[in-house]
């Protein structure tokens, strides 16, 4: 990885555990100075109802570094999904980023430099679900964070990868209407 760049995009697909709880985390990676820094600063500055940006923080007072915005792609409209959305999966994607910190997938020298838009997928039936399984929860979309980076920063999937498998790869939720 050349050690500047202005963007990277990356994306990842966590299942597994009990129904609601995979995470399909998209993110962009880029330098704070440039660009991305203004699209950072725009999000956090503009407030949607039902769509709040927030800080990724490992607890109260405590972001993580590199700094990472969360968006939310679900409208949120309840307290309950609102407290699992900005709290355990708040702390697992801040634990995600620090894996890729740890993992070398991010430079530890570019915490200050860089930072995350994460685009968080969190399935409303997690506010229904009275057993829900918090840390299962958790540990998906931690593990969903970090592959999501890895991929950004190591340029996953390559183009050659893809015009070589174009042809056998089919949407899964195409495939469901070939298979009717």
């Amino acid at each position: 990885m050349s050690k500047s760049f202005v963007m990277k995009i990356g994306e990842s697909l966590v299942a597994g555990g009990p129904p609601g709880t995979a995470a399909e985390p998209e993110v962009v990676i880029g330098e704070l100075d440039g660009p991305f820094g203004t699209a950072f600063a725009t999000l956090i500055g503009n407030q949607i109802k039902g769509h709040t940006k927030v800080l990724a923080i490992m607890n109260t007072d405590v972001m993580v570094k590199p700094a990472t915005l969360m968006v939310s792609k679900v409208t949120v409209k309840d307290d309950k999904y609102t407290n699992i959305l900005m709290g355990t999966v708040q702390g697992a994607i801040a634990n995600g980023v620090l894996d890729s910190v740890k993992e070398g997938y991010i430079p530890k020298d570019r915490a200050n430099d860089l930072g995350i838009i994460v685009s968080v997928w969190l399935n409303p039936l997690v506010a229904k679900d009275e057993s829900l399984d918090h840390k299962i929860l958790f540990d998906i979309h931690r593990k969903a964070t970090t592959n999501a980076i890895k991929k950004a920063m190591t340029n996953e999937p390559s183009i050659d990868w893809l015009l070589e498998n174009q042809d056998s790869i089919i949407h899964k939720y195409y495939q469901k209407e070939l298979d009717k």
